[in-house]
């Protein structure tokens, strides 16, 4: 039988119950912080920039590369090591949105994450959306399904994934969370969520990843967010009610 957040085939959006951390000695497990390019690791290490939260104890930020394969190997290596057997995986950076109106500076959270595989269910999706409203004013918070590709995504292909009910789409956040839930042990239900920035929207269709590299608002979006990670990851270590 599949893991509970790992579903055959899509279906109907389920609300998870708070995962309970298992019972282990010593600290919680840390958040590991998933993304594959070089400029979204060094906002997701950047802390924010001066005068914000700087990265707090317990987390640890994972550059896997482009692409679902490299994700695949990254997150599998990286859960293999003691210190993160138990942790819980967040999937960020930057993505493209599908719904039209989305701006270049938008949030996503996605409430699961689908790819030929099947779909995984993302936990803590609402206090997650409250938490990015709170450290990103003004910014816009999407909330739906997020759909994997093994390649940049424009034109026609668009229209085509916005008709499956997906609101954006990525390269690595479903092969992240996929390899997430399966190398969970002894039945333990790995918490795990998508969060990311749009770049790259129907009416703001980017014409190289290049263009990314010049201070553009979506890498001061990710830098900013940091304080809604960590907030998601101290929701899991409380007890249920």
């Amino acid at each position: 039988m599949a893991a509970a957040n790992r579903a055959e085939g899509p279906g109907p959006y389920e609300p998870p119950a708070r995962a309970e951390p298992p019972a282990q000695a010593g600290p919680p497990a840390p958040l590991l912080v998933a993304c594959a390019l070089r400029i979204e690791q060094a906002a997701l290490r950047s802390g924010g920039g001066r005068g914000a939260a700087r990265p707090e104890p317990g987390y640890a930020v994972l550059r896997t590369g482009m692409g679902p394969r490299a994700a695949e190997r990254a997150v599998g290596r990286a859960l293999a090591e003691p210190g993160l057997r138990r942790a819980p995986v967040l999937a960020t950076g930057f993505c493209a949105g599908l719904v039209p109106g989305m701006s270049p500076g938008d949030l996503v959270v996605a409430e699961e994450t689908r790819d030929p595989r099947g779909t995984v269910t993302c936990a803590g999706t609402a206090l997650l959306a409250e938490a990015l409203a709170r450290a990103a004013p003004g910014r816009t918070v999407h909330t739906g399904a997020l759909t994997g590709s093994d390649h940049v995504v424009r034109g026609q292909e668009r229209a085509e994934l916005r008709a499956t009910g997906a609101i954006a789409v990525d390269m690595e956040s479903a092969a992240t969370l996929w390899t997430a839930t399966g190398a969970a042990d002894d039945g333990w239900n790995r918490p795990v969520a998508a969060v990311r920035v749009i770049v790259d929207a129907p009416e703001h269709e980017l014409v190289r990843i290049g263009t990314l590299r010049g201070g553009i608002s979506a890498f001061r979006v990710l830098r900013a967010v940091l304080p809604a990670f960590y907030d998601w990851h101290r929701s899991l270590l409380l007890p249920r009610r």
